[in-house]
């Protein structure tokens, strides 16, 4: 079985995050990435179908230098290989372009299983794996929550409102993975070492086939600018007796807040 997991390299949500000065991306000065949460279910996914059905893994992650630590944190996890997919013109793309880089890079692998999380924490768009699926012409299942694979059938199971929903079919498929799918390992100094040692291949867009292809100038979705959230107001400290503060809360949720 040969297995393919996409990941993100996401801000650490404990970084400040202050926006570059075209206030089209953030300032990547002194920001920690990490591999997306949901991601994380997918590598560990990907590790336990190697372990079961034997085969080989691999893991592809889109953008700048940011990547390289969530590529060896997926080497050191137990992933054998890995591929950054690095272009000036992968810079900062909108989902459906990510996910003509990644169907290219993917396409010709022969891949039985591909694996994302069903969401990058940071953008949350939730459009890429399905997109993927398309591109490919490959079946799909979303937010799985379980996984079972016999021979070149699969089975697995979503949640969905009031209920669950299990869907079966045949591989290749895309699927997308849900917090609850498994419990991630981590890893351990072994691994780490091991990681190092280990050759991350470099693809470009002319290695792709994408040259002239791809890039913001050419997406169909275009960001006009990143904003922070706004400041959240001082709060307010009630003075005098029990009945006084609920008085005086009351008065402020109707003629304030507005929520009664």
């Amino acid at each position: 079985m040969k297995i393919a997991v996409c990941i993100k390299a996401v801000p650490d949500t404990e970084t400040k995050i202050n926006l570059a000065g075209d206030k089209s991306n953030i300032d990547f000065t002194g920001v920690r990435f990490l591999t997306s949460p949901y991601d994380e279910f997918a590598i560990e996914e990907a590790l336990r179908l190697k372990e079961k059905n034997g085969g080989e893994t691999m893991v592809f992650s889109m953008g700048g230098p940011e990547c390289t630590d969530v590529l060896r944190d997926a080497l050191a996890r137990g992933i054998d290989n890995a591929t950054h997919l690095s272009d000036p013109s992968f810079i900062n793309l909108d989902p459906l372009s990510t996910a003509k880089v990644l169907a290219a890079a993917i396409k010709d692998g022969g891949f039985d299983v591909i694996l994302l999380g069903q969401q990058g924490v940071g953008g949350d768009n939730s459009q890429v794996p399905a997109m993927l699926a398309e591109l490919l012409d490959l079946p799909q299942v979303t937010v799985i929550m379980k996984l079972e694979i016999t021979g070149n059938t699969f089975k697995a199971e979503r949640e969905i409102e009031g209920a669950h929903e299990t869907v079966e079919g045949n591989l290749p498929v895309v699927l997308s993975a849900q917090k609850g799918l498994n419990e991630p390992r981590y890893p351990g100094i072994k691994g780490v070492m091991a990681a190092r040692r280990k050759e991350i291949a470099v693809k470009n867009a002319e290695a792709l086939g994408l040259a002239g292809a791809i890039g913001t100038d050419k997406a169909p979705l275009k960001l006009k600018e990143m904003a922070l959230p706004p400041d959240r107001p001082a709060g307010r400290l009630l003075e005098g007796d029990v009945d006084t503060q609920v008085k005086t809360l009351v008065d402020l949720l109707k003629k304030e807040a507005q929520v009664i």
